[in-house]
């Protein structure tokens, strides 16, 4: 198999750490539908790289829709509701893309999991993200679900402790990884894309996070 070819749709579920899940193609037969919600959000808030707070120009470029969107700039990390390139409030989450990330968080045993922030970014070759925590958000008790769309990448998933080395993890077309509990803070990223062509996306891979950043009554 190319390494850019996709395997056939597989919806089984690898444990990544305790609380963790890798679920295989969940998205892969709806990947159309909810490609077409990506691109309407992105006539409304398009993608643009942020700068973070020393300076640096993030390869990735990103926007946001739900009722908070995520930004960063000199002052800092942090969620706003409106987006500061526009002046206006993210676009609504489309539904497609809620109860998807609805259905991921169940399947890895998150009920009730209610985002309120979906973080789009977009990959191109030679693209990457260092390793980081998620800890911006208000209710830690809340996991992460990230959906992967387009050409393939290498996940790197590691522990609460930075100095832990991360497992490495291949992800396709479809797939979405659920992290929260004891691996809710783990360090992950994404190494540098490697070039190829998908039939959806060209030379492109998309990552929708979906985040409850707002506190709840959210319990597992």
């Amino acid at each position: 198999m190319d390494l850019f070819d996709d395997p056939p749709p597989d919806t089984t579920q690898t444990p990544l750490a305790p609380g963790a899940a890798l679920l295989h193609g969940f998205a892969r037969e709806e990947a159309g539908a909810l490609l077409q919600a990506v691109e309407t959000v992105l006539t409304q808030a398009p993608l643009r790289h942020m700068q973070t707070p020393g300076g640096y120009t993030m390869s990735v470029a990103m926007s946001s829709c739900g009722k908070l969107g995520w930004v960063s700039d000199a002052s800092g990390y942090r969620y706003a509701a409106c987006d500061p390139l526009t002046g206006q409030p993210w676009p609504t989450m489309p539904a497609c893309l809620l109860h998807l990330a609805q259905r991921a968080a169940a399947q890895a045993g998150y009920a009730d999991f209610m985002p309120d922030a979906c973080l789009i970014n977009q990959y191109v070759p030679g693209a990457k993200l260092s390793l980081h925590q998620d800890k911006d958000e208000k209710d830690l008790r809340a996991p992460i679900v990230s959906l992967s769309l387009g050409l393939p990448a290498v996940f790197l998933f590691g522990t609460p402790s930075r100095k832990d080395r991360p497992q490495r993890w291949r992800l396709v077309h479809g797939d979405v990884v659920v992290w929260g509990g004891p691996s809710r803070l783990a360090y992950h990223g994404v190494a540098a894309l490697a070039d190829g062509d998908h039939a959806l996306l060209g030379r492109r891979r998309l990552n929708l996070t979906f985040r409850q950043v707002a506190r709840s009554i959210y319990i597992k």
